[in-house]
Protein backbone atom coordinates (compact mmCIF):
# COMPACT_ATOMS: atom_id res chain seq x y z
CA UNK A 1 0.00 0.00 0.00
CA UNK A 2 2.93 2.93 1.08
CA UNK A 3 4.74 2.31 -2.51
CA UNK A 4 1.57 2.56 -4.47
CA UNK A 5 0.50 5.70 -2.61
CA UNK A 6 4.34 6.60 -2.91
CA UNK A 7 4.08 6.08 -6.71
CA UNK A 8 1.06 8.17 -7.29
CA UNK A 9 2.18 11.14 -5.14
CA UNK A 10 5.82 11.66 -7.31
CA UNK A 11 3.47 10.63 -10.36
CA UNK A 12 1.21 13.60 -9.70
CA UNK A 13 3.72 16.37 -8.90
CA UNK A 14 5.99 15.19 -11.50
CA UNK A 15 2.85 15.84 -14.49
CA UNK A 16 1.92 18.99 -12.60
CA UNK A 17 2.79 21.67 -15.21
CA UNK A 18 6.04 23.45 -13.84
CA UNK A 19 5.87 27.38 -13.23
CA UNK A 20 7.85 28.34 -16.84
CA UNK A 21 10.52 30.62 -15.17
CA UNK A 22 12.59 30.71 -18.71
CA UNK A 23 14.57 34.09 -18.13
CA UNK A 24 14.15 35.95 -14.72
CA UNK A 25 12.74 39.08 -16.24
CA UNK A 26 14.48 41.55 -13.73
CA UNK A 27 17.45 40.04 -15.92
CA UNK A 28 16.27 41.21 -19.17
CA UNK A 29 17.69 43.98 -21.70
CA UNK A 30 20.84 44.75 -19.71
CA UNK A 31 23.03 46.36 -21.94
CA UNK A 32 26.24 45.90 -19.69
CA UNK A 33 27.86 42.79 -21.64
CA UNK A 34 27.51 39.47 -19.69
CA UNK A 35 25.40 40.93 -17.22
CA UNK A 36 21.92 39.26 -18.45
CA UNK A 37 23.59 35.44 -19.12
CA UNK A 38 25.05 36.43 -15.58
CA UNK A 39 21.93 37.24 -13.62
CA UNK A 40 20.19 34.15 -15.09
CA UNK A 41 22.89 31.50 -14.54
CA UNK A 42 22.86 33.16 -10.62
CA UNK A 43 18.64 32.94 -10.73
CA UNK A 44 18.84 29.09 -12.11
CA UNK A 45 21.66 28.46 -9.79
CA UNK A 46 19.52 29.68 -6.71
CA UNK A 47 16.40 27.56 -8.27
CA UNK A 48 18.72 24.14 -8.78
CA UNK A 49 20.59 24.26 -5.16
CA UNK A 50 17.79 25.59 -2.67
CA UNK A 51 15.48 22.12 -3.23
CA UNK A 52 18.63 20.31 -2.80
CA UNK A 53 19.92 22.13 0.48
CA UNK A 54 16.49 21.73 1.84
CA UNK A 55 16.46 18.01 1.28
CA UNK A 56 19.81 17.98 3.32
CA UNK A 57 18.43 19.53 5.81
CA UNK A 58 15.01 17.39 6.37
CA UNK A 59 16.35 13.89 5.25
CA UNK A 60 13.47 11.25 5.25
CA UNK A 61 12.27 10.45 8.31
CA UNK A 62 11.76 12.70 11.47
CA UNK A 63 12.82 10.12 14.16
CA UNK A 64 15.39 7.60 12.03
CA UNK A 65 14.58 4.15 12.51
CA UNK A 66 10.79 4.12 13.71
CA UNK A 67 7.44 4.94 12.78
CA UNK A 68 5.95 4.02 16.61
CA UNK A 69 5.39 7.13 18.75
CA UNK A 70 6.73 7.26 21.94
CA UNK A 71 3.79 6.92 24.47
CA UNK A 72 3.08 9.97 26.38
CA UNK A 73 5.08 12.03 28.99
CA UNK A 74 8.41 11.08 30.47
CA UNK A 75 9.40 9.20 27.22
CA UNK A 76 12.43 10.79 25.01
CA UNK A 77 14.39 9.91 22.34
CA UNK A 78 17.55 11.32 20.88
CA UNK A 79 19.34 10.92 17.62
CA UNK A 80 22.71 11.87 16.00
CA UNK A 81 22.69 11.90 12.40
CA UNK A 82 24.08 12.95 8.93
CA UNK A 83 21.99 12.77 5.94
CA UNK A 84 23.75 13.85 2.67
CA UNK A 85 23.04 14.41 -0.77
CA UNK A 86 24.90 15.15 -4.00
CA UNK A 87 25.06 18.04 -5.80
CA UNK A 88 26.65 20.44 -7.91
CA UNK A 89 27.31 24.05 -7.94
CA UNK A 90 28.08 26.11 -10.86
CA UNK A 91 30.94 27.99 -11.48
CA UNK A 92 30.43 31.41 -10.73
CA UNK A 93 33.33 32.63 -12.58
CA UNK A 94 32.28 30.75 -15.44
CA UNK A 95 28.76 32.31 -16.36
CA UNK A 96 28.88 33.61 -19.74
CA UNK A 97 30.04 29.71 -20.74
CA UNK A 98 27.80 27.45 -21.93
CA UNK A 99 27.01 25.37 -20.67
CA UNK A 100 28.10 26.51 -17.24
CA UNK A 101 30.69 24.49 -15.73
CA UNK A 102 30.59 23.04 -11.58
CA UNK A 103 33.38 23.85 -9.41
CA UNK A 104 31.93 21.74 -7.11
CA UNK A 105 30.55 18.39 -7.69
CA UNK A 106 30.13 15.49 -4.90
CA UNK A 107 28.08 14.64 -1.65
CA UNK A 108 27.11 17.56 0.70
CA UNK A 109 26.54 16.55 4.37
CA UNK A 110 24.94 17.54 7.23
CA UNK A 111 25.68 16.34 10.76
CA UNK A 112 22.59 17.09 13.48
CA UNK A 113 20.97 16.27 16.25
CA UNK A 114 16.99 15.59 16.69
CA UNK A 115 15.28 15.16 19.59
CA UNK A 116 11.69 13.71 20.68
CA UNK A 117 10.15 14.01 23.86
CA UNK A 118 6.27 12.42 24.59
CA UNK A 119 3.70 14.82 25.42
CA UNK A 120 0.16 12.99 25.26
CA UNK A 121 -0.12 8.78 25.48
CA UNK A 122 -3.62 8.81 23.00
CA UNK A 123 -6.45 6.53 22.56
CA UNK A 124 -5.55 2.66 22.80
CA UNK A 125 -3.60 1.00 20.03
CA UNK A 126 -1.63 4.18 19.58
CA UNK A 127 -4.66 6.48 17.96
CA UNK A 128 -3.78 10.46 18.46
CA UNK A 129 -0.68 10.34 20.53
CA UNK A 130 1.52 13.09 20.07
CA UNK A 131 5.56 13.69 20.21
CA UNK A 132 6.77 16.85 20.30
CA UNK A 133 10.06 17.04 17.56
CA UNK A 134 12.82 19.43 17.61
CA UNK A 135 16.29 19.27 15.73
CA UNK A 136 19.58 21.20 15.11
CA UNK A 137 21.89 21.00 12.47
CA UNK A 138 25.01 22.07 11.03
CA UNK A 139 25.96 22.70 7.31
CA UNK A 140 29.54 22.95 6.78
CA UNK A 141 30.69 25.20 4.15
CA UNK A 142 33.46 23.49 3.49
CA UNK A 143 32.45 23.89 -0.10
CA UNK A 144 34.26 26.25 -2.88
CA UNK A 145 32.78 29.41 -2.85
CA UNK A 146 30.22 29.09 -0.08
CA UNK A 147 29.97 30.68 2.95
CA UNK A 148 28.11 31.60 5.49
CA UNK A 149 26.27 35.40 5.39
CA UNK A 150 28.93 37.53 8.21
CA UNK A 151 25.06 38.44 10.20
CA UNK A 152 23.95 34.27 10.19
CA UNK A 153 23.54 31.84 13.41
CA UNK A 154 26.55 29.80 12.57
CA UNK A 155 29.01 28.12 14.80
CA UNK A 156 32.93 28.52 13.39
CA UNK A 157 32.48 28.64 9.50
CA UNK A 158 29.26 26.30 9.21
CA UNK A 159 25.62 27.42 9.39
CA UNK A 160 23.51 26.35 12.08
CA UNK A 161 19.85 25.59 11.60
CA UNK A 162 16.87 24.55 14.05
CA UNK A 163 13.70 22.96 13.63
CA UNK A 164 10.92 21.71 15.49
CA UNK A 165 7.75 19.88 15.03
CA UNK A 166 4.85 16.96 15.95
CA UNK A 167 4.29 13.61 15.16
CA UNK A 168 1.01 12.12 16.09
CA UNK A 169 0.33 8.59 16.14
CA UNK A 170 -2.13 7.05 14.10
CA UNK A 171 -0.70 3.04 15.26
CA UNK A 172 1.24 1.00 17.59
CA UNK A 173 1.15 -1.68 15.26
CA UNK A 174 1.74 -5.59 16.23
CA UNK A 175 3.34 -7.62 13.54
CA UNK A 176 2.30 -8.20 11.10
CA UNK A 177 0.31 -4.94 11.49
CA UNK A 178 2.67 -1.87 10.78
CA UNK A 179 3.31 1.36 13.54
CA UNK A 180 2.04 4.10 11.44
CA UNK A 181 2.54 7.99 12.25
CA UNK A 182 2.14 11.00 10.92
CA UNK A 183 4.21 14.47 11.10
CA UNK A 184 5.36 17.85 10.39
CA UNK A 185 8.44 19.47 10.94
CA UNK A 186 9.40 22.94 9.89
CA UNK A 187 13.26 23.61 9.25
CA UNK A 188 15.51 27.03 8.91
CA UNK A 189 18.79 27.29 7.52
CA UNK A 190 20.42 30.67 8.10
CA UNK A 191 21.95 32.92 4.91
CA UNK A 192 24.64 31.39 3.09
CA UNK A 193 26.30 33.56 0.41
CA UNK A 194 27.27 31.89 -2.63
CA UNK A 195 30.27 33.43 -4.94
CA UNK A 196 32.63 36.71 -4.56
CA UNK A 197 31.87 40.01 -6.76
CA UNK A 198 35.22 42.27 -7.22
CA UNK A 199 36.33 45.38 -6.81
CA UNK A 200 35.70 46.16 -10.44
CA UNK A 201 34.42 43.85 -13.40
CA UNK A 202 36.78 40.66 -14.17
CA UNK A 203 38.48 40.87 -11.07
CA UNK A 204 36.32 38.85 -9.26
CA UNK A 205 33.59 35.92 -9.53
CA UNK A 206 30.59 37.11 -12.40
CA UNK A 207 28.20 37.00 -9.62
CA UNK A 208 27.54 36.49 -5.94
CA UNK A 209 24.02 35.03 -4.27
CA UNK A 210 22.79 35.05 -0.62
CA UNK A 211 19.80 33.03 0.50
CA UNK A 212 18.56 31.56 3.31
CA UNK A 213 16.03 28.49 3.14
CA UNK A 214 12.81 27.30 5.31
CA UNK A 215 11.78 24.52 4.84
CA UNK A 216 7.82 22.46 5.25
CA UNK A 217 8.26 18.63 5.63
CA UNK A 218 5.15 16.43 6.16
CA UNK A 219 5.61 12.39 6.80
CA UNK A 220 3.90 9.30 6.60
CA UNK A 221 5.54 6.32 7.92
CA UNK A 222 5.09 2.75 8.68
CA UNK A 223 7.50 0.80 10.26
CA UNK A 224 8.12 -2.74 11.76
CA UNK A 225 10.42 -4.63 14.40
CA UNK A 226 11.31 -7.99 13.93
CA UNK A 227 13.33 -8.91 17.28
CA UNK A 228 16.39 -6.73 16.77
CA UNK A 229 15.66 -5.53 13.19
CA UNK A 230 13.83 -1.91 12.48
CA UNK A 231 12.40 -1.06 9.39
CA UNK A 232 10.74 1.90 8.71
CA UNK A 233 9.30 3.15 5.06
CA UNK A 234 7.67 6.39 4.31
CA UNK A 235 6.33 9.19 1.83
CA UNK A 236 6.83 12.76 2.07
CA UNK A 237 6.22 16.64 0.24
CA UNK A 238 8.53 19.17 1.21
CA UNK A 239 7.79 22.83 0.44
CA UNK A 240 10.51 25.01 0.44
CA UNK A 241 11.29 28.99 0.09
CA UNK A 242 13.78 31.33 0.33
CA UNK A 243 13.00 34.89 1.05
CA UNK A 244 14.65 38.29 -0.10
CA UNK A 245 17.61 36.40 -1.92
CA UNK A 246 19.79 38.66 -3.25
CA UNK A 247 22.03 38.60 -6.68
CA UNK A 248 24.42 40.55 -7.20
CA UNK A 249 26.60 41.81 -10.26
CA UNK A 250 28.05 44.43 -12.78
CA UNK A 251 25.74 45.92 -14.97
CA UNK A 252 27.98 48.96 -16.26
CA UNK A 253 31.69 49.32 -15.06
CA UNK A 254 31.17 51.51 -11.94
CA UNK A 255 27.81 50.05 -10.96
CA UNK A 256 26.43 47.06 -8.77
CA UNK A 257 22.80 45.53 -9.32
CA UNK A 258 20.77 43.79 -7.00
CA UNK A 259 18.47 41.72 -8.20
CA UNK A 260 16.13 40.08 -4.97
CA UNK A 261 13.21 37.44 -6.11
CA UNK A 262 12.00 34.80 -3.46
CA UNK A 263 11.71 30.60 -5.19
CA UNK A 264 9.14 28.34 -4.12
CA UNK A 265 9.21 24.75 -4.37
CA UNK A 266 7.15 21.29 -3.34
CA UNK A 267 9.05 18.26 -3.96
CA UNK A 268 8.20 14.81 -3.44
CA UNK A 269 10.14 11.95 -1.49
CA UNK A 270 10.12 8.12 -0.48
CA UNK A 271 12.40 6.26 1.63
CA UNK A 272 13.38 3.12 3.48
CA UNK A 273 15.02 3.05 7.13
CA UNK A 274 16.92 0.28 8.32
CA UNK A 275 17.90 -0.61 11.97
CA UNK A 276 19.45 -2.63 14.42
CA UNK A 277 18.92 -2.57 18.05
CA UNK A 278 22.13 -2.89 20.36
CA UNK A 279 20.86 -2.49 24.02
CA UNK A 280 20.57 1.59 24.55
CA UNK A 281 21.85 2.14 21.19
CA UNK A 282 20.01 1.76 17.76
CA UNK A 283 22.08 1.93 14.47
CA UNK A 284 19.95 3.55 11.40
CA UNK A 285 20.88 3.67 7.60
CA UNK A 286 18.20 5.81 5.28
CA UNK A 287 18.06 6.07 1.90
CA UNK A 288 15.66 7.73 -0.32
CA UNK A 289 14.63 9.82 -3.67
CA UNK A 290 13.51 13.11 -3.97
CA UNK A 291 11.35 13.39 -6.95
CA UNK A 292 12.65 15.86 -9.78
CA UNK A 293 10.96 18.97 -11.44
CA UNK A 294 11.35 20.66 -14.69
CA UNK A 295 11.36 24.27 -13.74
CA UNK A 296 12.60 25.59 -17.48
CA UNK A 297 15.48 27.38 -16.83
CA UNK A 298 17.54 29.83 -19.18
CA UNK A 299 20.96 28.57 -18.25
CA UNK A 300 22.15 24.64 -19.04
CA UNK A 301 24.71 23.17 -16.22
CA UNK A 302 27.32 20.79 -16.86
CA UNK A 303 27.05 17.63 -15.15
CA UNK A 304 23.97 18.57 -13.65
CA UNK A 305 20.30 17.59 -15.09
CA UNK A 306 18.07 19.77 -12.35
CA UNK A 307 14.95 18.35 -13.91
CA UNK A 308 15.97 14.66 -12.92
CA UNK A 309 15.19 12.89 -9.28
CA UNK A 310 18.23 12.80 -6.59
CA UNK A 311 19.30 10.51 -4.36
CA UNK A 312 19.55 11.47 -0.51
CA UNK A 313 21.01 9.08 2.47
CA UNK A 314 21.74 9.39 6.26
CA UNK A 315 22.83 7.35 8.81
CA UNK A 316 22.67 7.98 12.62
Amino acid sequence: MMPRIATVMITVLCLTPALVTAQEPQCNNIPFPGATTACNTAVDAVRAFYPLAGMIVSGGNPVLGTARTLGGLGHVALTARVNAIKAALPDPTAANQSPVPSSFNGAVPAPMVEGALGLVKGLGGGLLSVDVLGSALILPTGIQNLTVDSNATHISDAALGFGYGARVGVLNGSFPIPSVSVSWMHRTVPRLRYGTLGTAPGTGDDFEFTMDLKSDSYRAVAGWRFVLVDVAAGIGIDRYKSTDTNIRFYDSPTNIRTVVINPTNTRALVFVNGGLSLAAVKLVGEIGLQAGKDQAFATSFSGFDPKAAHAFGGIG
